[in-house]
């Protein structure tokens, strides 16, 4: 199975049609003329619009759990997607750890994210047909739909990325709902600012602890309900290293890669194998993610090795500057980029999304960040838009801010 994003243009959508060797596509109606196009680099492609009948039934194949099962494409946002490929054994070990301890066949489950997604298909989707739960689905993202749909259908188990559950705070001050039947949620998929974990225990009445994991394997990393750790991502729930650029592990409190070695790690990434390997080297799957361990075990999040920024031999993530951001009551989105500097290698620049009805300038959000964060972390430029850039996952796109410096400056 190849599920794919409804945002992409017939280019993208043929390019994943082509690299996955998919020999047949089920389409909406309404999508169809542009699963035509995408088809057009794919003429032997059968495309359906209904399901097809069948002349009789056929018994079903034996299957083998070891077989590919899906195949994720991920966002591609330094070259072409890649197919994250998992089994039936990595799906399934998903889905179980999971929901291990947190649902069972009573639940409503709520799903806000497209199924091209590992939260939508295997957290929500897959999850609630290996429990027996029931599902709620909405057809498309909308802040007001998701409470609307928590009052109607008393769904009890939501997992969403925190750039949606950004809206959907806010959309419950603005107008609350009857939300008592949310028993569990949990937000993952980026850093979850705790000025939202806060907003929403506030505003909802129960915690929303921060899960981390990624495409390649889910979960990694979950905050205990009754053992939060604001700011963490959570205790390891799988065997999980930090180690530095020559693959030793370091000491506690230290950075460094996080590397993990789990029953739901992908088996690689579809007909690539150079890419497959560097993500699977000496048998643990390399996330690319910094981080580091503290006395306690609880694993904390420090920034991507790609989008550190490195200011006169100083590392700053960019996550710490959107977190100190964040805490600012006008600030409801935030993003941190680093740019090219003559003399320090690398400067700050950060852009920002007000909360609707509040105001703020670019010297009042400089010095509040100055009372978080030591001065060489403290954005030196703040562009304001109305809304920041995102991926097909929901994820603010540092790359697209990247692109937007020159007109935000006025160069």
């Amino acid at each position: 199975m190849v599920p794919v994003n409804l945002r992409l243009k017939a280019p993208e959508i043929a390019y994943q049609l082509r690299h996955s060797g998919a020999v047949m596509c089920f389409s909406q109606p309404a999508l169809a003329p542009l699963a035509e196009q995408a088809r057009a680099e794919n003429p032997a492609l059968q495309l359906y619009t209904s399901l097809p009948e069948f002349a009789g039934a056929a018994p079903l194949p034996a299957i083998d759990e070891d077989n590919p099962a899906i195949i994720l494409y991920t966002s591609g946002t330094t070259a072409q997607p890649k197919g994250t490929t998992h089994t039936h054994r990595t799906a399934c070990e998903t889905v179980r750890q999971i929901g291990h301890g947190l649902l069972n066949e009573s639940d409503i489950v709520l799903s806000v994210t497209s199924f091209m997604h590992t939260t939508g298909l295997l957290c929500n989707l897959l999850q609630a047909i290996y429990l027996g739960a029931s599902a709620s689905f909405l057809p498309a993202f909308n802040a007001g739909g998701v409470l609307d749909t928590i009052e109607r259908f008393r769904c009890t188990y939501l997992v969403a990325l925190p750039a949606l559950l950004q809206f959907v705070v806010e959309e419950q001050v603005r107008c609350p709902r009857d939300v008592s039947s949310l028993r569990c949620v949990i937000a993952g998929g980026d850093t979850v600012p705790v000025s939202l974990q806060e907003r929403f225990q506030q505003h909802f009445g129960i915690p929303c602890p921060e899960v981390y994991g990624m495409t390649e394997s889910l979960p990694v990393s979950m905050n205990p309900p009754e053992a939060i750790r604001p700011g963490s991502i959570g205790k390891p729930s799988v065997e999980l290293r930090i180690v530095d650029l020559q693959d030793r592990e370091v000491p506690p409190g230290e950075v460094g890669e996080i590397v993990v070695r789990s029953s739901s790690n992908t088996i690689g990434y579809w007909n690539d194998e150079a890419a497959t390997a560097a993500l699977l080297r000496g048998g643990w799957l390399h996330t690319g993610d910094l981080g580091s361990l503290d006395s306690d075990g609880y694993l904390w999040f420090k920034g991507r090795l790609k989008q550190i920024i490195i200011r006169a031999g100083s590392n700053i993530s960019p996550q710490d500057v959107e977190e100190a951001s964040y805490r600012h009551p006008a600030v409801l989105e935030a993003g941190v980029i680093g740019v090219p500097d003559l003399v320090y290698g690398e400067r700050v620049v950060a852009f920002v999304a007000l909360r609707a009805g509040s105001t703020a300038a670019e010297g009042e959000l400089i010095a509040y960040a100055r009372t978080r964060l030591a001065d060489y972390k403290v954005p030196e430029n703040i562009y304001f838009l109305d809304e920041l850039p995102k991926g097909i996952t929901g994820k603010v796109q540092r790359r697209a801010l990247k692109d937007l410096l020159p007109r935000a400056a006025g160069a």
